[in-house]
Parts: structure tokens; sequence; C-alpha cells
């Protein structure tokens, strides 16, 4: 009677076996459809190698994914609770919230760039936020049936794998689809492997695409943003060469203003000098001026020139007048410039309005800011030092004071930059770029994660974390105020939000 009992239960089990391989075998080919959906949030590859190991790699992981939830969830409820109504039911519920979970990852991933997860909480509940603020009901409505619609699926292939076991084991289709499955998952393993010690960019450049596979590397992130110069990147025992950043990848990003017919503002005054003394500074303060308490710029007076007076991190031609002057209606914008200033930007000794409403003064370092404050008694006064000051980086700290009620207002803690100061400006103004600047306006604070790239080193900043990534493809993660080296793990969120300021292929 008791092995009787025990037969009895063991068939329980083999048949909810079998049936449970079969039923995650139906949904790997419907995650198939919600997983392929990840590669078109990047671009496709351009190389039948790229192709070929796409392939794999969406066959062998998406597999791989089925059957690890399988393995976590359906069997042991097979093994401990071995009733097949019951299980039947309950797998098809689960599996319904394993596709939700999927499904909702790939949203996230084609709206942000990554995947949800800890290192991106924040992030995915922001974009949470925003759909449930702004269309609370559509929101619902779509979830609902998104979700009863895979739970009925769900619910009728469970019906189905389990009426049709035994057509479905004589079938002889289950050998070779484990074969197909399993040959994509250890070859696309191995192709990374391949890839990985030859620094094959076609493949490695596809490590994070699919939720918890490869960790992305800060290499993976620069060739997924097209930074990495092929001809360059020879394997070498340091790993990236110094040229390793491509040539058009910090190409000048197209300026577009459009301007109000006539500004609403005070007149703007920024006087920038090659560095300031600390009794120039202690004068600015008597005066009433605030200091922004992180503020970055290139220690080289070319590139801190670069991000200033351009707003961007493509090199420019000095001699050459920014395109944004040209766009200006007249009256808008004057210069004031030194013999030596005059000397690095011959152009600049062609603008001079007294009447216009923002002025430039490029001074020298022993200039009188007291008077030079006072004369600006009606207007907002910026004071920028040119150059950053740092023995470490090729990005420094450097002095920025201001006399401005709408900025002091916005109490800003972040890290701030000279590639911010133009897009401020412009926007007091009521001038506009319909393309995105590299830098904020800092009337208007934003979330997004602040780029630079400076020496073929690319910095990013969020609140007072920064986020370096060396010539050798090495990353470190810093204090932006203190300069102190925090032992942290590279934040792909952060350096993703930060790499979307690039320029769009």
């Amino acid at each position: 009677m008791v092995l009787e009992q025990n037969l009895s239960l063991v068939n329980k089990i083999d048949r909810l076996l079998r049936w449970g391989h079969w039923f995650t075998f139906f949904n790997i080919l419907l995650a198939l459809v919600v997983t392929g959906s990840y590669f078109l949030a990047d671009p496709l590859p351009q190389s039948v190698l790229g192709w070929a190991y796409l392939l794999v790699t969406w066959l062998g992981h998406t597999a791989f994914l089925c059957f690890l939830f399988f393995i976590i969830t359906i069997f042991p409820v097979s093994l401990i609770f071995p009733y097949q109504r019951h299980v039947r039911g309950l797998a098809a519920v689960l599996a319904t919230c394993g596709f939700v979970a999927l499904i909702f990852d790939a949203y996230v991933y084609h709206s942000l760039g990554y995947h949800a997860g800890s290192a991106s909480y924040e992030q995915t509940l922001d974009l949470l936020r925003q759909q449930v603020v702004t269309n609370l009901r559509n929101f619902v409505l779509i979830t609902a049936a998104v979700g009863t619609l895979l739970l009925s699926v769900q619910l009728v292939l469970s019906n189905f794998c389990w009426k049709k076991i035994a057509r479905l084991s004589h079938s002889g289709s289950g050998k070779p689809a484990l074969v197909i499955l399993l040959g994509c998952f250890v070859l696309s393993h191995l192709l990374h492997i391949w890839g990985d010690a030859s620094q094959n960019d076609t493949i490695t450049r596809q490590d994070n695409i699919l939720p918890l596979s490869y960790p992305a590397t800060a290499r993976t992130m620069l060739a997924r943003y097209n930074l990495l110069d092929n001809s360059a990147t020879a394997i070498t025992a340091s790993g990236l060469q110094q040229n390793w950043l491509a040539p058009d990848a910090l190409r000048q990003k197209p300026v577009q203003l459009s301007c109000a017919a006539v500004a609403n503002t005070a007149p703007l005054h920024v006087l920038v000098l090659p560095a300031l003394t600390s009794v120039q500074q202690q004068q600015l303060k008597q005066l009433g001026l605030r200091r922004m308490e992180t503020h970055f710029a290139p220690v080289a007076a070319d590139q801190a020139l670069n991000n200033l007076l351009y707003a961007d991190m493509a090199p420019n031609k000095p001699a050459e007048q920014p395109t944004w002057l040209s766009q200006l209606p007249e009256a808008y914008v004057a210069f004031e410039a030194t013999a030596s200033w005059q000397q690095q930007l011959p152009w600049l000794s062609t603008y001079s309005d007294n009447k216009a409403l923002l002025h430039w003064h490029f001074l020298d370092k022993d200039t009188d800011l007291t008077t030079r404050v006072q004369q600006a008694a009606e207007g907002t006064v910026l004071v920028l030092e040119l150059s950053g000051h740092s023995d470490k980086f090729a990005l420094g700290a450097a002095a920025f004071w201001y006399r401005w009620p709408q900025l002091q207002h916005q109490r800003i803690s972040d890290v701030t930059q000279h590639l911010d100061i133009l897009p401020t400006l412009l926007a007091e103004l009521g001038c506009f770029n319909q393309q995105n600047w590299t830098g904020d306006n800092l009337l208007q604070p934003q979330s997004q994660t602040k780029l630079n790239i400076v020496n073929n080193q690319l910095y990013s900043f969020r609140k007072d974390k920064m986020l370096l990534v060396e010539e050798d493809g090495s990353f470190s993660v810093w204090s932006a105020g203190t300069a102190v080296r925090l032992e942290q793990r590279l934040d792909v969120p952060m350096l993703t939000d930060a790499l979307k300021r690039l320029p769009s292929q």
C-alpha cells in the first residue's frame, strides 16, 4: 500500500516536471519576443560577426533566463506541493509576474538606457512617477490589460502542456530544441571570452543589453556610444592607448538659437580672469557676491575657453568666433578684452556696445575687481576664474562668484561647470537653443548627470560624486568636493546618463 502511494507520488512529480519542461519551453518562445525588443534600443551590429553573436546571445540567454526562473519557482513548488491543479495555476501566476517584470525592465531599458535594479532605483522610480502623474488612467488601463492578457495566455499554455504531454514527448522536437538552445548559450559565452580577450568591440558592446548578462565595463560603455577609435585600440598590456577617442566622437554640437524680439532682463556682466587671488576673492565676498560651492573647469586655458565661450567639449579654433554670436539680435552682446586676451581671441575686439544686454569682460589677473563690480551696480555680475586647479585631474575646481538673485534662489548643491555658463546667460536673454547644450541652464537645474571630456579623460558628475574614466579604460570614483577617492563599483546608470549628452550618432 505504501509502495503504491510512493509510486503514485513519484508519477505525479515526474508528470509535473515533464509538464514544467514543456511549459518553460513555450515560455522561452514567448520571451524571445520581449527580449528581442532590447536589441532595438541600441544601434544594430554592422558586421556578420556582430549579428551572429546577437543571434546566439538572444536565443541562449533568453533560454537561460526562463530555465532559471523555472528552477527557482516552479521546480521546488512541484516537489513540495505536487498537486497538478494548484501547481499549474500557481505557475501561470508566477510566469505572468515574471513577464510583467521583464516587460517593465525592457521599458526602462528603452527609456533610460539601462536596466531596472538597485543601482538605478531612483531613476526607475522617477520614470514610473512621471507615467503615473502625467497619465494615471492610461497607465492603470494598460497595466491591467497587459497583466490580464498575459495571465490568460499562461493559463492556456499551462492547460495545453498538461493535456498534450504524451504527444509533445513523442514529437521528437524536445532534444533538437535543447541542443540548439544549449549550443547557443555555450557558443555565446565562448564568443564573448574571445571577444573580450581580443578587445573586439562588436561583441563586447552587447554585454549589458539583456538583463542578468555580463556586467558593463567602462570600455563597454565607451564602445556603445561610438567613442572608441578602432584603429587605435590595439591590444596592449595596459588596455586602451592614449588616442582611444574616436576622431568624430566630440564633433561640435550644432547651435540653432531662437531669441525673443525684446529681452526683459537687466544687463549681465561676466568678468573672466586667468586666476583669482585670495585678496580678490575676499573683496568679492565683501561686495556681497556669493561663491558657487563646487565649480569645475579644465586646467588647460584653451580647453577652459572652449567650455566657456563655445559651451562645447569639441575643440574649436580660437581665431573663429562662436557660431551663436552671429545668431543673436543686434545690441545683445559686447566684449571687452585686454591686449593679452585679444591675442588669444582676435575676434573679441569686433564686438563693443555699451547698451548691450550681455557684457563679457576679459581682464588681467591684477584688475581691481572692486571698481569693476561697482560699475555694474544695477546688473547681474558673474566673476569667473578661467582655468581649474588640480594636480590629479585635467578638470579642476575654479572660483565662480556671482551676484544674481535668481541664481541664488536655486540653492544649487550639485557640481557646475564652465559648460553651464553660456546656456544660462543666453536663456536669461530669452535665447534658447533648439539643440540640447552639453551644459545646463543653471536657472532651471536638471537632474541628469553632467559630462566633460578633457585630454582623453571622461568625467561625469552626480551631486558630489565624480566618475572618472581614464585613458586606459579603467575607472575610479571620487568625491568632487574633497577629491577623496571612493571605493565604489562602476555606476552604469550614472555613466549612461552622462553619455546621453553627446551628440547623437
